[in-house]
């Protein structure tokens, strides 16, 4: 960490415990970008550019839309959709559309009418859709071209001849801008046709749900990320009175995240692995939000060498402070890193590609913490803070002097409220519920006024059956005969509204049989129907000699929702355990990473509780998203785990110098309040963004995070954290306390005014 004992200069090499050879790689790395400035920060402007194209021509080649692609072999509609592509040919990634044709006065379909259906039907089955020129400017043949003819097929028509539906299916990774815009040509083409003959068409499912939506939120997607950037540039202006420092951050950002994402990207075409469609905006905003923390705690301690050094070289004070928080930001991040690694024991391919992704990002990001932004303070110098004049007078207390004379004085009162703020939070975990459930945008578009037309007339499945797949075990083949016992059996299931036709493979070796549902497929009460009396209906009565397994949208999430239920009881042990081992190591101490790990678990439940009274009982959802609990426990712990880091790092500096433990403490929040509030208004903001992202789950995502970042970098790290220091003293680092051997020294530093924290008018309140 960045406490210097005796013998722990680099200037004494002979100290070669793991502690001490981390801190010299760290100097190493940020001595020689405080020294090069320049040629470090056009090394990762040239990776930065190179590897932002490469991702952006990777990102939907490495990708998966659909759940079912990362379940287990072993689950019974991953097994269903093995035999879907084996035997029946049915292509991974193919999109099915389902469109609409109805007349458009109103009027049922005549006999001509469905003619002109057919005709056009058939034509554009014929003709192929040339996927459009890309609008960005990035490398033309790195770009996948999804151009295709389409399969057109009729499907069904209304009892009462309203509409008649046709299937369309098209290839490709359903979030590819490229496929979207081929979907937007093949929609365009069908319009026209059906217009001819004087009648309407809509279109909804797939591909077509997703790029309504897509189109819909364009505009708000650009206006948030505008809002996002323009909050992390006023934050900065706002503390800093500079343009450096409002823009550089933004800037080291852009090449880090850059080069990240190409990594990320790169590694998943080398090993074959497929991400999950949400993860690149997931790393954006983990790299956006844990970037300009590191960046900012780096700017606060340089300002304050610097007005405590004014007659000192500015390079030499860029390498020293980013040595030692460098150490700091290292801890930080390798926890951020080890807790996400944990996610690759999880079943469910969605959690285990999540985890090592984001790993490798906040490995990149912390190589630019301890290269880019160190070069980029030293390139700067002084001039990082123009044209502010707070280097040159002694800043007042201000409220963070307040609020850590406040904690040093009444840590008890304080260390109550902040339980008791989180206990009240956390009783939103009573009946929480978990939502397996797609969802939907939840916003009104084409689409969605097209899946309610059909379901007013057609079962609420009859585009997006649950399929049975049998397959013969003893080499026989298989006949319809052979499977009527079973088709007779699922047709007397309540809530099977009706089944369909057995259909036998080439070569009778398999078949399939459509269940029609009368409850949607993507609602819990289907999921129970496909989990209990379907699937025992297909044990029971699968003939002798075969193996049939239960595919589908909800036999999907019934799978879903159990691979998840074993994942949590595995991963959450699992990552608590070595996220507590990490402190441990890094804070040199038992019962400090007991303190913080307690804290980061009141606060976790906190925000599950918040997410749970929000989404659950306020609006009225059927639970909060599968997802949430795990990606919150990471993303809370380990994110928040920074600022505990960073403040207790900073309370065992000030413990180091004589004096009483709670003064030690009102200095260290003093000092640290002013970094850890902007950096945490900074990142909440980042994940705010996703709360307006057409994905339900990442809304969910996005605005639990940032609860739960807001309650670590304000209750949690400035006040409870901060309270039990006090209330334990130099205790807190049992079994080594600091200040009290006497054969340790400090190595020299800046003399630190008890006015050290930055002015009020320069601090946003904690």
């Amino acid at each position: 960490m960045v406490w210097i004992q005796a013998g722990n200069h680099p200037e004494h090499p002979s100290r070669t415990a793991p502690h001490h050879r981390r801190k010299f790689v760290i100097r190493a790395l940020t001595g020689f970008s405080t020294r090069n400035p320049w040629k470090v920060i056009a090394l990762w402007a040239v990776l930065g550019i190179a590897m932002t194209f490469l991702n952006g021509a990777l990102v939907f080649r490495v990708t998966g839309a659909q759940p079912g692609d990362f379940l287990p072999a072993g689950y019974d509609s991953a097994a269903a959709l093995k035999v879907a592509e084996e035997r029946f040919g049915v292509k991974p990634d193919a999109n099915t559309v389902t469109v609409l044709v109805g007349r458009s006065d109103g009027a049922p379909l005549t006999g001509a009418d469905e003619q002109h259906v057919k005709a056009a039907a058939e034509k554009l089955g014929r003709k192929r859709v040339a996927m459009p020129p890309p609008k960005n400017d990035g490398p033309k043949f790195l770009l996948l071209d999804h151009s295709q003819t389409p399969l057109v097929a009729p499907a069904m028509t209304a009892p009462d001849r309203s509409f008649q539906l046709l299937s369309v299916q098209l290839t490709g990774n359903s979030m590819d801008p490229g496929l979207l815009d081929v979907f937007r040509a093949f929609r365009a083409d069908a319009r026209a046709e059906f217009a001819e003959a004087g009648l309407r068409s809509g279109f909804t499912g797939g591909i077509a749900s997703v790029t309504d939506t897509t189109d819909a939120g364009e505009t708000r997607s650009k206006v948030v990320g505008g809002l996002t950037m323009a909050l992390i540039v006023l934050l900065n202006v706002f503390v800093f009175r500079s343009v450096l420092a409002a823009f550089l951050p933004l800037l080291a950002i852009t090449f880090i995240g850059g080069v990240a994402g190409g990594a990320v990207s790169g590694t998943a075409m080398l090993t074959g692995i497929k991400l999950d469609g949400s993860t690149p905006s997931l790393i954006g905003v983990v790299l956006l939000g844990i970037g300009i923390d590191y960046f900012l705690f780096l700017l606060f301690r340089y300002r304050e060498q610097l007005r405590a050094q004014p007659e000192r070289n500015a390079r030499a004070v860029a390498a020293e402070v980013s040595g030692r928080v460098g150490t700091a930001i290292t801890s930080a991040a390798l926890t951020i890193v080890a807790a996400f690694a944990t996610l690759g024991i999880a079943s469910f391919g969605q959690f285990r590609v999540l985890g090592p992704a984001i790993a490798v990002s906040v490995l990149v990001m912390l190589l630019g913490s301890l290269t880019l932004m160190p070069a980029m303070l030293a390139m700067a110098g002084r001039k990082m803070f123009w044209p502010s004049r707070a280097l040159k007078r002694a800043p007042r207390p201000g409220t963070a002097g307040r609020l850590g004379d406040l904690v040093a004085r009444r840590p008890v009162a304080l260390a109550l409220a902040s339980v008791a703020l989180l206990g009240v939070l956390a009783t939103g975990l009573a009946g929480i519920a978990m939502d397996y459930g797609q969802g939907g945008s939840g916003e009104k578009t084409a689409a969605t006024e097209t899946a309610a037309e059909i379901g007013r007339a057609l079962p609420a499945d009859a585009w997006e059956p649950t399929t049975v797949y049998v397959t013969a075990r003893d080499g026989g083949a298989l006949t319809t005969g052979r499977l009527d016992g079973l088709s007779h059996a699922l047709a007397t299931v309540k809530g099977v509204g009706r089944v369909g036709q057995t259909t036998l493979n080439g070569d009778h070796r398999a078949a399939r049989i459509d269940l029609f549902l009368t409850v949607d497929p993507q609602t819990q009460p289907a999921r129970d129907l496909v989990a209990g009396p379907v699937r025992a209906a297909v044990r029971t009565h699968s003939p002798e000699g075969t193996q049939a397994h239960v595919g589908g949208t909800a036999a999907v999430f019934v799978d879903i929702a159990d691979a998840v239920d074993q994942d949590l009881r595995i991963v959450f042990p699992v990552a608590a355990a070595l996220i507590a081992l990490i402190l441990i190591v890094l804070l040199r101490s038992l019962l400090a990473p007991l303190i913080l790990m307690v804290s980061v678990g009141l606060g976790f439940a906190a925000t599950l509780g918040a997410s749970a009274l929000v989404f659950q009982h306020l609006l009225d959802k059927p639970g909060v998203a599968f997802t949430l609990p795990l990606v919150l426990f990471l993303f809370v712990v380990a994110l928040g785990t920074d600022y505990n880091i960073l403040i207790s790092d900073r309370i065992r500096e000030e413990m180091e110098r004589p004096g009483p433990a709670r003064a030690a403490v009102a200095r260290a929040v003093r000092s640290t309040a002013p970094a850890i509030t902007t950096a945490g208004l900074v990142l909440a903001g980042s994940f705010g963004s996703l709360a307006v992202a057409p994905d339900p789950g990442s809304r969910q995502v996005g605005f639990a995070t940032a609860v739960g970042i807001l309650l670590s970098a304000s209750v949690l790290s400035l006040v409870l954290v901060p309270a039990l220091a006090a209330l334990l003293g130099r205790g807190t680092w049992w079994p080594v306390r600091p200040g009290r051997t006497k054969h340790r020294t400090r190595t020299p530093q800046a003399p630190q005014s008890p006015q050290s924290a930055p002015e009020p008018h320069h601090v946003p309140s904690p």
